[in-house]
């Protein structure tokens, strides 16, 4: 059984299809994704549907991405958010709007069973964005970091190489884990288009939202597997660039 990490897909479900079949992903691949799973490109409910079939035929993990809590709390209340709206929000509107009600509260159980980080029997640890507790999430004060925080990940590529983990001035949020894998802040802003490694934090959001490709890691071989870019399955949409 391999396991498998999906880097943050933002409605570009013709992506996440496609970097599926190049991985050649079985029933025996334990499949964990990183969260963001809407706004941006325009099938955005399309995707939660496939996901939620998904589970049905394979061992899924579903961690919960800032993008997932702003689209439920949109379904869950039609309260208007100008802000998300913005930001690749106004894509998921429109795929929500062609949604009968019954799927409609499918998808709101979908997002309210997200889970905030998994940690396997490897010592990985995976999440969308980060922690802020220097003593492991199972102490974190503010569970909206887990999906918010850039920090995390702001800390690993600073980091001086040179600084042994056994020094008393290495970050302690980065001791009590082998590895962790996240998504949330795109590698593209530091002009990469495939997972990066930082201290042992692994960075799988390779920019789908905007102009880079959707990934798959093997979190126990390291290889990768990438869509096309996905702006080009999607003609004429603008996702969030």
């Amino acid at each position: 059984m391999r396991t498998l990490a999906i880097g943050d897909i933002h409605g570009g479900l013709k992506a996440l299809k496609q970097v599926m079949t190049r991985a050649e992903v079985s029933a025996d691949d334990q499949l964990i994704f990183l969260g963001d799973y809407v706004d941006g490109w325009s099938e955005a409910a399309e995707t939660v549907g496939f996901l939620i079939d998904l589970k049905t035929k394979h061992n899924c993990i579903f961690i919960k991405g800032n993008h997932d809590e702003l689209c439920y709390d949109w379904l869950s209340t039609w309260k208007d958010n100008p802000l998300w709206f913005r930001h690749g929000g106004e894509a998921t509107m429109d795929s929500y709007l062609a949604v009968d009600e019954a799927t409609r509260k499918i998808h709101i159980s979908f997002f309210e069973n997200l889970e905030n980080y998994y940690l396997d029997n490897k010592d990985r640890l995976y999440l969308h964005a980060g922690f802020t507790n220097m003593h492991g999430v199972q102490y974190e004060y503010f569970p909206k970091m887990f999906y918010w925080d850039r920090t995390l990940w702001e800390m690993a590529l600073a980091l001086d190489k040179n600084l042994s983990p056994e020094s008393d001035r290495y970050p302690k949020r980065l001791k009590h884990y082998k590895e962790i894998y996240i998504g949330h802040t795109p590698v593209t802003r530091i002009g990469e288009t495939v997972p990066i490694n930082a201290a042992n934090i692994w960075n799988v959001d390779t920019g789908a939202a905007f102009k880079g490709p959707l990934s798959i890691i093997d979190v126990d071989t390291k290889e990768v597997w990438q869509s096309d870019p996905v702006y080009t399955l999607y003609p004429g949409e603008t996702g969030r660039n």
